[in-house]
C-alpha cells in the first residue's frame, strides 16, 4: 500500500505543489489522479519514486517511509515502480527488443532471462512482429506500447503512467488504455495521471482529483469533473 500522511510540498517563493495531502492507494487498484496543469499531479508521482521530498508529513510503501531511504536502498525500492511518460523516452538507436533488454540488465537479470522475457512482454502489449524495429520506425501508439513493455519486464508492483496518451490520436489512446487495464488485471497497482476526460469516464475506476495541490474529491467509480 501507499499511504501519503498529510503531505505538503511547499517551494521557497511559497507557491505550494501539494497542501496537506492525505490518501491511500491499495495494491492491485487503478486510480486516476486528475487535475488542470500545475494542480500537482506529478509531484505527487515524484513523491512515490522518492524524486521530491515533502515539506512536510510522509509517503509510505508498505511500512517504508520512502524519504528515508539511503542512496542505494532508494536504487533497489525503485525497481519496485515502472513508470512510463508522455514523451516516451525510449533510446534511439536501439531496436525495441534492445530498449526493454537495457532496462532488464540495469536490474541485474541475465542473458537468459532477457531472452526469454522480452519477446513475451512485447507479445503482451501487441507488438511481437516489431521486436527489431528502431523507434524512428514506429508509430506514437507502437513507442508507447514499448515503453510499457520496457516499464513491466521486471515485474513491478506498480506501474506510475504520467500522461501516456498524451501525444496520441483517440485510437491509439483507447488501445494504452486497455493494456493499462490488462496490466492491472495481471494484478499490478495502475497510477494513472490524465487529463483526457473520455478515458477517465471510459475506466470506471476510482479518480482522485487535485487542484492547486489539495484532493478536492476522491470516488471511488468517478467520472472526469472540474
Amino acid at each position: 500500500m501507499i499511504y501519503f500522511d498529510n503531505v505538503s510540498k511547499i517551494y521557497t517563493d511559497d507557491s505550494a505543489a501539494l497542501r496537506d495531502v492525505t490518501l491511500s492507494i491499495e495494491p492491485k487498484e487503478f486510480i486516476s489522479i486528475v487535475g488542470h496543469s500545475g494542480a500537482g499531479k506529478t509531484t505527487l508521482l515524484k513523491m512515490i519514486l522518492a524524486e521530491e521530498k515533502p515539506s512536510s508529513g510522509k509517503v509510505f510503501f508498505d511500512k517504508i517511509d520512502v524519504h528515508q531511504l539511503s542512496r542505494p536502498e532508494i536504487t533497489k525500492y525503485r525497481r519496485r515502480i515502472g513508470t512510463i511518460f508522455q514523451d516516451f523516452r525510449l533510446i534511439p538507436d536501439k531496436t525495441a527488443y534492445e530498449n526493454i533488454a537495457f532496462a532488464m540488465e540495469a536490474a541485474g537479470r541475465g542473458d537468459e532471462e532477457i531472452e526469454s522475457d522480452v519477446p513475451h512482454v512485447l507479445d503482451l502489449v501487441d507488438l511481437g512482429d516489431k521486436l527489431w524495429h528502431f523507434p524512428n520506425e514506429l508509430s506514437g501508439g507502437e513507442k508507447q506500447r514499448v515503453a510499457i513493455a520496457r516499464a513491466i519486464v521486471n515485474q513491478p508492483e506498480i506501474l506510475m503512467a504520467d500522461e501516456p496518451t498524451g501525444n496520441l490520436d483517440p485510437i491509439n489512446t483507447f488501445e494504452i488504455v486497455q493494456i493499462l487495464k490488462k496490466i492491472n488485471d495481471l494484478g499490478t497497482t495502475v497510477i494513472l495521471t490524465t487529463h483526457n476526460k473520455g478515458v477517465i469516464d471510459s475506466l470506471g475506476k476510482r479518480v482522485v482529483t487535485l487542484d492547486a495541490g489539495r484532493v478536492i474529491r476522491d470516488d471511488e467509480k468517478g467520472h472526469y469533473l472540474l
